[in-house]
């Protein structure tokens, strides 16, 4: 059985980065997901699909999916790309030539 092990990327929608310091395991997709003919709610019949475990590091994922027999995927975090730019910046005059 195979699962994904990642660290998950900060929210948009939040300045914080709280939520991204643990790894986070899933379980692969292991059968396709179906609009139900009456009421379109789409759904499955792999239960697996709705596991997500929490680790605090990544070896504790690592050792969690060998005693359990997964293959892990791992996926290492992207570096942060940070931009330093004053305030004043945004006013500077650039001239056009």
């Amino acid at each position: 059985m195979k699962v994904r092990v990642y660290k998950p990327a900060k929210n948009a929608m939040q300045s914080g980065r709280a939520a991204t310091k643990h790894w986070v395991m899933e379980f692969e997709p292991g059968a396709r997901k179906v609009a139900d003919q009456l009421m379109g709610w789409i759904g499955s019949t792999d239960t697996r699909d709705q596991v997500r475990m929490e680790f605090d590091t990544l070896e504790e994922a690592q050792a969690f999916a060998a005693k359990h027999k997964l293959i892990a995927d791992i996926e290492q975090p992207k570096s942060r790309v940070r931009r330093v730019q004053a305030y004043a910046d945004n006013f500077a005059f650039k001239r056009v030539s």
